[in-house]
């Protein structure tokens, strides 16, 4: 499908002009920055060097005060403690993170993850059961908890503390925790509201030493677990994140953790890892673990003391993972069968496919395979315990989870954000849920946004390509949300006559452009293969593309990833 094309031009461009002059760098420079909000000096040096001195006192944390009290209270006396945390990468991370730093302090620690088939997300009456019955007088939840009212009710009766960090919205009413930490909620002062739960989870840390006035630097040898978790949960990387995540990825190549170190030895990534990296090779093996069997083992990896122990469980977890790719491609293919073989489904303004076979497990990752092919707001479901269970995936602008708000009173619960929920419902419902989602959307998504959009940063010549430049652009990094990896267009390019088809279907070229034809670029464009005429044609064309570095023979040259082509 062809995406829709659109440049940013909403930008000042007196103050890209203006902040140019500051910092001597030049036009495109300039514009990317106050793109990403960068609009003087001060702000520059923080994006370009970003400082651990600039992370935010954790007592501005609402409730923060209470919890370290109580957690001195309980280190002091060797009380019980139990670390609680989701089974998904920021919540397996966040655990590692505060168990492993509680047992530093000789602590009377336990962690305890929820099973993703019997117990479901987050808190659980099982979970408090099983606190209640080993003697731990104290939780500590990570990643979870925040609309856990009855559940922490439950643990008020049975005399176990709470104290909740939690980085998702709340609702009108908070748990009757002892401590709730969450910058989201309404009345918490703390300015950086982004941070994932593996976030909140250093932050109480930073918060201990600092009561006890013991060196916060301590704290940077889990900084990495930090890192992977801002790359798995999709966070904005502004402010503190980016900080957190510029200092964790260092420690991750520095592979201090052994846990990070067997999987990347594992598979054989020899090159310094990017966010990039962690998203599509650290996470979904340590999500892996809680999807197929249970997200303890990925604790049991990140917590690991010794190589042998770590490789051990990292093949398990590799092995795990290649299971959960297995059934993610089988079942996304029964998947795009159902709809294709069904004109009705197809002219929907949204999918809602359901096997009662399929693995609760792999679900969210399907229904995002869906929405990459068909790109319409999607819901996979499929039966666990009987009820049906689900989660959804949606399109740019389209807000998926206030359309499944709509259709509440069909829905035993749901949760989630703007563009990924969960849901469950009982089977005689599935219709009904069907038909009422698809009014929903229909009747509020706009034919706009059922066509993939492509933001392009800037509209740039080769020859504003140079070399300072492209250093400059690396420093850019770390990538993400608010501070995507840029994405340029170029017209009138052509190939210098040598381009071919690699791989399965992937275009491999060297390119130029009519007004500059001695900047030349190696370039590749995945899945295009059938363009191949055209280059060879001479047609001109209209590319978009991100740069990227290319390592070959030990020479590293800049090569273009191109995502989108227009011949003219």
């Amino acid at each position: 499908m062809q995406a829709r094309w659109k440049i940013n031009t909403g930008f000042d461009k007196l103050l890209a002009g203006k902040l140019q002059n500051e910092l001597n760098v030049d036009t495109v420079t300039s514009q990317l920055l106050v793109q990403r909000g960068i609009t003087d000096y001060e702000s520059a040096k923080q994006f370009f060097r970003p400082s651990l001195d600039a992370l935010h006192d954790p007592f501005l944390m609402k409730d923060m005060d209470v919890a370290i009290n109580r957690i001195n209270k309980a280190l002091s006396t060797k009380e019980k403690i139990l670390v609680y945390g989701d089974y998904d990468v920021d919540g397996t991370t966040a655990v590692a993170l505060v168990y492993s730093f509680l047992k530093s302090y000789d602590a009377n620690a336990g962690f305890y993850i929820p099973d993703r088939y019997e117990e479901g997300y987050g808190i659980s009456f099982k979970g408090i059961d099983f606190a209640a019955a080993n003697g731990y007088s104290l939780i500590i939840a990570l990643d979870c908890g925040i609309k856990s009212i009855d559940k922490v009710d439950y643990a008020n009766e049975k005399e176990v503390d709470f104290i909740i960090c939690d980085h998702h919205l709340p609702g009108e009413e908070l748990p009757k925790a002892l401590a709730v930490l969450d910058p989201k909620r309404k009345d918490c002062p703390y300015p950086y509201k982004e941070l994932t739960g593996c976030g909140l989870g250093y932050k109480l840390c930073q918060a201990i030493l600092r009561s006890n006035k013991q060196d916060e630097k301590y704290l940077e040898s889990y900084i990495d677990l930090v890192a992977v978790s801002i790359a798995a949960d999709i966070v904005p990387i502004t402010g503190e994140n980016r900080v957190l995540a510029h200092y964790g990825l260092k420690r991750v190549n520095a592979l201090s953790r052994v846990g990070f170190r067997a999987v990347i030895d594992l598979n054989k990534l020899k090159k310094e890892l990017t966010i990039s990296d962690l998203v599509f090779v650290l996470a979904p093996r340590i999500n892996a673990a809680g999807r197929i069997e249970h997200g303890s083992k990925a604790v049991e990896l990140l917590i690991a003391d010794s190589i042998e122990k770590a490789e051990e469980i990292a093949k398990h977890i590799n092995h795990t993972n290649s299971l959960r790719k297995d059934l993610d491609q089988a079942i996304t293919g029964e998947a795009i069968q159902i709809i294709e073989s069904d004109e009705t489904l197809i002219a929907k303004k949204s999918t809602v496919v359901y096997s009662e076979n399929w693995h609760k497990g792999v679900v969210g990752i399907v229904a995002s395979r869906l929405v990459e092919r068909f790109y319409k707001p999607t819901i996979v479901l499929t039966q666990s315990n009987g009820r049906i269970t689900g989660s959804a995936r949606s399109v740019k602008d389209f807000d998926v989870y206030e359309a499944i708000e709509a259709c509440s009173e069909l829905l035993e619960q749901f949760g989630g954000h703007k563009y990924a929920a969960g849901l469950t419902l009982i089977p005689e419902n599935i219709v009904l849920f069907q038909e009422k989602f698809e009014r929903i959307v229909s009747s509020t998504i706009t034919e706009e946004m059922l066509i993939p959009e492509l933001e392009i940063d800037v509209e740039v010549s080769f020859k504003d390509l140079s070399e300072k430049f492209i250093r400059i652009l690396k420093q850019f990094a770390p990538h993400g949300p608010g501070n995507m990896t840029p994405v340029f267009v170029s017209d009138h390019i052509f190939d210098t006559g040598n381009a071919r088809v690699v791989g399965s279907n992937h275009l491999k070229l060297e390119l130029f452009q009519e007004q500059n034809p001695t900047v030349r670029f190696q370039a590749i464009a995945f899945d295009k293969g059938e363009l191949l005429p055209n280059f060879q044609n001479q047609i001109p064309a209209r590319i978009c593309y991100q740069l990227q570095d290319n390592l070959f023979n030990g020479k590293t040259t800049t090569q273009l990833v191109v995502k989108e082509i227009v011949f003219s």
